[in-house]
């Protein structure tokens, strides 16, 4: 089969397990808040079991090694994200909600390490490295389209219960298509080659750079389509925030895949999408729409170009560990989304709003950048790349 087919099954499967299985919460949690069913301090802690299971589905991903193990994750996690997301319409309160937010978290998490780890070679064997960057584009139109069904639900006045099901039917009819196309593991199954110090120097830097990551853009990402509709009091207008942040995400993966392939400026490419990202959590702190906008581009456009640029480097650094440099940097980032649920919790419960959570997480992204200003040197590795570098 083409590649250029396999790599089009791979972005359709980023976009329906991060899009719809992954970032569905987001509009979805004024409706539960709106419906009584949690407050904003509980939905910050099912956002937080959400990354917990995207944080050990990712470390357990960086073990599988035989291609059954890597097709067993990557099709269970597809089938896990279509039945928890259809299991959401039977849900109400916190603890159902906590439940499956944890297991599409672990789902999510093993279709984009496996997916990472099998489009990648596939679109460099076939001579065709910006389609494979363009998979990273999946995510964003996944969130475009699920702010899209935000909308209309809202505007038809339907319930949570009915936007899951509807999320629940568009993400089996997407993994009834991509099954036949996938890329086959078996292609991509090959021997670990051992890396140098250097490298692993330079991925514990970039582990670092990439939780942080985490948690700065993932209280905007979470959260703002709940700011969006306190500022515009539940109207439709609200909703349409959403879909513009992952038509923002997708454009800015196009814009970054049209750059000429350097090693020697992925980083200075990086340093710049994590401070417009900076910028973006800053405006959130506005309160205003026109803020809330601004938040939307600045954060939205280098949102899935920065995961792209992050994954590009480690191929950079380490080229024959494509798939546990893939395993350890997504468990690095899903510890930086951990935080920041967790710390918008707490600056929900004690200031009663998001604004030092927001300053924390822009603070975050700035010292991010400033890490990657210098060259990866000998030093302290960091706690969660230490497991993978032993």
């Amino acid at each position: 089969m083409s590649p250029l087919i396999r790599l089009l099954g791979s972005f359709i499967a980023l976009m329906m397990a991060m899009g719809i299985g992954r970032f569905a919460l987001t509009p979805q949690l004024p409706h539960l808040i709106g419906e009584g069913q949690i407050d904003l301090t509980a939905a910050g802690l099912i956002a937080a079991a959400n990354y917990l299971g995207y944080f050990l589905g990712a470390l357990d991903a960086m073990f599988a090694r035989r291609p059954e193990q890597l097709r067993r994750r990557l099709i269970g996690g597809l089938w896990l994200c279509v039945l928890l997301t259809l299991a959401s319409f039977w849900a109400w309160g916190f603890w159902p909600h906590l439940a499956l937010r944890f297991g599409t978290g672990v789902a999510s998490a093993w279709v984009l390490v496996m997916i990472t780890a099998l489009s990648q070679p596939l679109a460099a064997a076939a001579g065709r490295p910006r389609l494979g960057a363009l998979v990273f584009a999946g995510p964003g139109l996944g969130i475009f389209l699920t702010g899209l069904l935000a909308l209309g639900s809202n505007l038809l006045g339907q319930t949570s219960a009915t936007l899951w099901l509807v999320y629940a039917g568009v993400a089996l009819a997407m993994l009834l298509v991509i099954l036949p196309i996938l890329p086959q593991p078996a292609a991509a199954a090959t021997a670990t080659a051992p890396v140098s110090a250097s490298p692993n120097r330079g991925i514990a830097r970039l582990g670092v750079v990439y939780a942080l990551y985490g948690l700065g853009y993932i209280i905007p990402a979470t959260f703002l389509s709940q700011m969006a509709s306190a500022q515009f009091h539940g109207q439709w207008q609200a909703d349409l925030f959403w879909p513009c942040f992952g038509l923002a995400a997708a454009t800015g993966v196009l814009l970054v895949s049209l750059r000429r392939p350097n090693p020697n400026t992925t980083g200075r490419w990086l340093i710049g999408t994590l401070w417009l990202q900076a910028a973006g959590v800053f405006a959130c702190l506005l309160g205003s729409g026109p803020g809330l906008a601004l938040g939307v581009i600045l954060c939205g456009a280098p949102f899935l170009a920065c995961m792209q640029l992050v994954m590009l480097r480690s191929r950079e650094l380490a080229p024959h560990a494509t798939q546990r440099n893939a395993g350890l940097l997504t468990a690095c980032f899903a510890l930086g989304q951990l935080s920041g649920p967790l710390l918008a919790a707490s600056s929900s419960h004690f200031s009663g709003g998001l604004q030092p959570a927001l300053i924390i997480a822009g603070s975050g992204l700035l010292l991010a950048g400033g890490l990657l200003l210098r060259p990866a040197s000998g030093g302290t590795v960091s706690p969660c790349a230490q497991t993978a570098l032993r």
